[in-house]
């Protein structure tokens, strides 16, 4: 007859959170190493995203060094394992709305851009003609950086996610490198966010049009700006000790 495994904790079972630790530094240490742009704003764009996707191979990498011993016969269960199972379903929707907002407000900005006064496309916002001009401006030069490293890093956080509900664990390990991996993705969705919509409400600051449709604005990048930076700093407690809330419903 066949009998569920069980997990033996071993050294190995130690290593699970250093190693996860390494992605994350080795994400500083090629920022640091690394030059993606000559312009420092830009280059934080790219940054950030490579922060994020060095933070999930840490999460790889720890489940691959740090995988337990199975002992006794596997046995497959009848019911699928689903992602939404595994995963802090409260962060995983806030971070999909601050995900939406992000690419909406990269919308909006891409269509109002304007060319600033050193004659670049797409980086500053104009009040009344040219005669006005305000930067910097998440136009199209800041928002691709962004769109690309959202893209490709949830791309690389959704494979993982999937690797962790399919590999054989015990469910505590299961969540606790899922939640890492969406603290991973809150990363490089939320301190965007804060970027993007600090920047622009910085700017609309020195428009003298808009009126009470500027105000309204302003308040909303504003309550945005200060929901994403809270949002960033618990999606980095997530992922650095994702088992400190493990007892929270998943």
């Amino acid at each position: 007859m066949s009998t569920t495994p069980e997990f033996r904790t071993d050294w190995r079972s130690r290593l699970d959170t250093p190693v996860r630790w390494t992605g994350l530094a080795a994400g500083v240490v090629v920022n640091k190493l690394v030059t993606f742009s000559p312009e420092s704003d830009v280059d934080l764009l790219y940054a950030i995203p490579v922060l994020g996707i060095c933070a999930v191979g840490g999460v790889v990498l720890a489940d691959v060094v740090a995988h337990p011993v199975a002992r006794g016969v596997r046995q497959a269960s009848v019911a699928p394992r689903r992602i939404r199972d595994h995963i802090p379903r409260g962060l995983a929707w806030t971070l999909l709305v601050q995900a939406l907002l992000l690419v909406l407000l990269l919308i909006v900005a891409v269509a109002t851009a304007s060319t600033d006064a050193a004659g670049h496309a797409g980086r500053a916002a104009a009040c009344g003609g040219p005669d006005q001009l305000v930067g910097p401006w998440p136009g199209p030069y800041y928002a691709w950086p962004v769109l690309g490293g959202l893209t490709v890093g949830t791309a690389v956080c959704a494979a993982t996610l999937r690797r962790i509900t399919m590999r054989a664990a015990d469910d505590e390990q299961r969540r606790v490198r899922a939640r890492a991996t969406v603290g991973a993705w809150g990363l490089l969705t939320a301190a965007p966010l804060f970027a993007v919509s600090l920047t622009m409400a910085t700017a609309m600051l020195s428009l003298s049009c808009g009126g009470w449709m500027e105000t309204v604005s302003l308040w909303g990048l504003g309550i945005v700006a200060f929901v994403s930076a809270l949002t960033a700093g618990w999606c980095l407690g997530a992922l650095l000790l994702p088992q400190a809330h493990i007892a929270e419903r998943p």
